[in-house]
């Protein structure tokens, strides 16, 4: 079945302006003193538009962003009503906010490639021919 890519391309571009227009709201116009230092790296629109999910980059602990989002759940009836006005649509969809941990476990996923590299041959584990070998030369003892 061929995709509809009308559908594709407009729920593409709403959910990129719901990043720009978030962001900028975040950076500037929320003077919330509990929110952090946060970006929005994505956002995921439900199929049928009526939710939107908002994953965030919060920079610091467990505590910022519980913080963080705490601040922006407060907000989110303000954040709808300013895109309602800077966007001209008939509806805005509900917001969901959640914490983005990706760029942690990229980091943690290249730290630990990172350690088998520099292992050397340690890390690396045994070829089939030498556990052949070793198996051999056990069974002949």
């Amino acid at each position: 079945m061929p995709v509809d890519r009308a559908k594709k391309h407009q729920k593409d571009r709403m959910a990129e302006t719901l990043r720009e227009e978030i962001s900028s709201m975040i950076e500037g116009e929320l003077s919330d003193p509990r929110i952090s230092f946060t970006y929005v790296s994505e956002v995921v629109l439900a199929p049928g538009g009526r939710s939107a999910r908002i994953f965030l980059a919060i920079d610091g602990g467990a505590e910022a962003e519980k913080e963080t989002l705490e601040a922006l759940e407060a907000a989110r009836g303000h954040i709808r009503h300013e895109l309602l006005e800077r966007l001209g649509k008939r509806h805005i969809p509900e917001l969901i906010f959640q914490v983005d941990r990706s760029q942690n476990l990229k980091a943690r996923i290249d730290m630990l490639m990172g350690r088998t590299k520099r292992g050397g041959k340690k890390a690396q584990p045994e070829t089939t021919e030498t556990s052949l070998a070793a198996g051999m030369d056990a069974k002949d003892a």
